[in-house]
């Protein structure tokens, strides 16, 4: 499995993803789940997957050289020609399609489904920052403000974090951080998401970046994190009120009576009694 999230900011665009790959509890590799792609000064672009490793390794390697023809006379599009975003996703999502109709028949033959899940984004020249996730058929979705970010892989347990704290006015640094405290959350939970981690931060305008880097159990920031997180959450666990049953003692009770239809659990009591 893995977990790579995307985020997309007014600021810029954040990219953390993981490089575990297993099959099984003993046979456990490292295959890198991010490729940037930049061209100084007119594009910069991500590719995040998820799903078999066979599947998102053949698209990105066809992405290299797939494009679009509109009609039988107009130029090619690719990820290098493209003038929008939008179009560089539908060469992706084509690229997706001409590797399912190559080998989609041949996996489920041998009963493998055609799993793929891709998160992409940057920005080219003319243009603001786009985002989008990419499904197995090829079709897309593009991030807005009310949500920011995409998630792929094994994320549910690190989308409270991202749900609770980002914004679009969310800075660069503090969502770099919120998206490693919700990978520490995830390889905490599931064993299948591990290091090394990739992570990339954009800067709007730039049309490149040089915070790029390689995050390992050994990095002295994400040990920081990992403790420091662990601690925090136990402080603030600690200073919560525990339950009061008896309303007389506090302020906050905990059993009062429940609004509208809601009522307490109905025990029984007796066979012959019904739940309903």
């Amino acid at each position: 499995m893995t977990y790579c999230v995307g985020i997309k900011l007014n600021a810029g665009l954040v990219f953390l993803s993981d490089s575990r790959t297993n099959a099984g509890v003993d046979n456990i590799s490292t295959f890198r789940k991010m490729i940037v792609y930049e061209k100084p000064g007119d594009r910069f672009m991500v590719l995040l997957s998820a799903g078999n490793l066979s599947i998102s390794q053949s698209v990105r390697e066809i992405l290299q050289v797939e494009h679009l023809k509109e009609t039988e006379t107009s130029d090619p599009i690719t990820i290098w020609n493209a003038t929008s975003m939008f179009d560089a996703c539908r060469v992706l999502g084509q690229a997706v399609r001409h590797v399912y109709d190559r080998d989609a028949k041949a996996l489920q033959a041998s009963g493998v489904e055609f799993n793929v899940n891709l998160v992409f984004g940057g920005q080219i020249r003319g243009e603001g920052m786009r985002l989008f996730q990419v499904y197995s058929a090829g079709n897309f979705i593009e991030a807005t403000a009310e949500t920011p970010y995409f998630q792929i892989g094994e994320y549910k347990y690190g989308k409270p974090v991202l749900d609770r704290v980002l914004t679009p006015d969310t800075d660069l640094d503090e969502a770099a951080k919120c998206a490693l405290v919700s990978m520490d959350s995830t390889m905490k939970s599931n064993l299948s998401v591990g290091p090394p981690l990739d992570l990339v931060v954009y800067e709007a305008n730039r049309f490149e970046t040089d915070k790029i880097v390689c995050i390992d159990m050994q990095n002295p920031y994400f040990r920081m994190l990992h403790s420091g997180w662990g601690q925090k959450l136990r402080e603030v666990f600690d200073s919560l009120d525990d339950p009061v049953w008896d309303e007389s003692h506090t302020d906050i009770p905990l059993r009062t009576e429940a609004s509208g239809r809601s009522k307490p659990l109905k025990k029984i009591t007796r066979p012959e009694e019904k739940l309903i």
